[in-house]
């Protein structure tokens, strides 16, 4: 329950490895996406015919451990939202392999999306339009549990419980309709749902950037609370910087379909490497009156993801870009020091001929 002590680092592991859903073990990584691509179609004309493509997410690999709140950040239309979805299989992958827990997921020969779905669950950004208008709340979240095989009785009893335990009393709200909520309240609804069929992975798709700071701030405390008490592990995708520091173990900042740097929340925000993490760091606005941003850390708009620019997609706007970053894609480079912290940026990789190498310039230096 929401009151309970949180768990030590011990009890949780102990209850991860009495999980028989947990077949790797701790050290085996939750989720592993390798290489996913998803390009949507621009169709048109009387025949319909495809013009070109939307790339909205174009290569991104990415490992999320167990237990731990992945924080996926970046500008809107970068791709964040695709990929959640795509995590989800709510949209299908053109390319690349998804694995979780050592299965691949794959309808034909691995694990089944359905089966999938019993484990991982998404909270979306609008909590009225996710919820259906006609259904007491207590039914929505009871749901699930009886598409899985659940008594009615044993689901809504379930529910009740999930409902006390995010912050609803059941008496007050089981029978209520999405209608009579408050945002925050229907968010509420939107993660006992989730939890319904117990899963191990909870996808959090912009889940607290509709509501006001002081409920942003409880749903916040209660999602960390759940994640102790649960074993849960989340991937949480939001635009908010301040939001995924307070809530992510680490961090992997998108840009126009794929992901350019990663690392802990720690590594990001004390010694944050690509250009584009680093202006997305000098746009959040300060509350000290002596530290105002007196010029803009990044200009222009992004590029048109049906046409992206050739080499570093991020070349356009950064005022370090070279020839090297026209010619070719950036590496990932994983910094000496780190194995967690990846950077995808010609100026980390020694054999990329870039002049800066090694210089770790921040854009500070030319908008100052």
């Amino acid at each position: 329950m929401i009151g309970q002590v949180p768990t030590t680092g011990a009890d949780r592991m102990q209850r991860i490895l009495a999980d028989a859903r947990d077949r790797g073990g701790p050290g085996q990584p939750m989720l592993i996406l390798k290489d996913i691509k998803r390009h949507f179609p621009i169709r048109k004309g009387v025949m319909n015919r495809t013009v070109g493509h939307v790339q909205a997410v174009d290569g991104v690999s990415l490992t999320v451990m167990k237990g731990e709140i992945l924080g996926v950040v970046g500008e809107s239309g970068c791709g964040k939202s695709t990929l959640s979805r795509l995590m989800m299989r709510l949209v299908e992958p053109d390319t690349g392999e998804m694995i979780f827990d050592g299965d691949l997921v794959d309808d034909k020969v691995g694990l089944t999306t359905r089966r999938l779905r019993r484990q991982m669950q998404m909270v979306f950004q609008d909590s009225f339009s996710s919820l259906n208008p006609r259904m007491p709340i207590e039914e929505t979240i009871a749901f699930a549990p009886m598409m899985n095989g659940s008594s009615r009785s044993d689901a809504i009893a379930a529910a009740r419980a999930l409902l006390d335990q995010v912050g609803l009393s059941a008496a007050m709200f089981a029978r209520r309709y999405p209608h009579e909520l408050s945002g925050g309240q229907r968010q509420r609804v939107n993660i006992a749902r989730a939890l319904a069929v117990n899963p191990r992975v909870v996808i959090l798709d912009e889940a607290v950037s509709a509501l006001d700071k002081s409920v942003e701030a409880q749903v916040l405390q209660l999602l960390i609370r759940l994640q102790e008490e649960m074993d849960l592990t989340y991937v949480f995708v939001s635009h908010d910087l301040n939001v995924v520091r307070y809530i992510s173990d680490r961090i992997a900042v998108m840009y126009l379909g794929r992901i350019v740097e990663t690392g802990s929340v720690d590594e990001i925000w004390d010694n944050p490497r690509h250009p584009y993490t680093q202006a997305l760091l000098a746009s959040i606005p300060s509350l000290d009156p002596d530290r105002r941003t007196m010029a803009a850390p990044i200009y222009g708009d992004p590029p048109n993801p049906i046409n992206p620019p050739s080499g570093c997609r991020f070349r356009t706007r950064c005022p370090f870009a070279e020839t090297c970053c026209e010619m070719h894609d950036p590496a990932a480079v994983t910094l000496p020091g780190s194995s967690a912290h990846a950077v995808s940026c010609h100026m980390e990789n020694e054999a990329s001929g870039h002049s800066r190498v090694g210089t770790n310039a921040r854009i500070a230096e030319v908008t100052q």
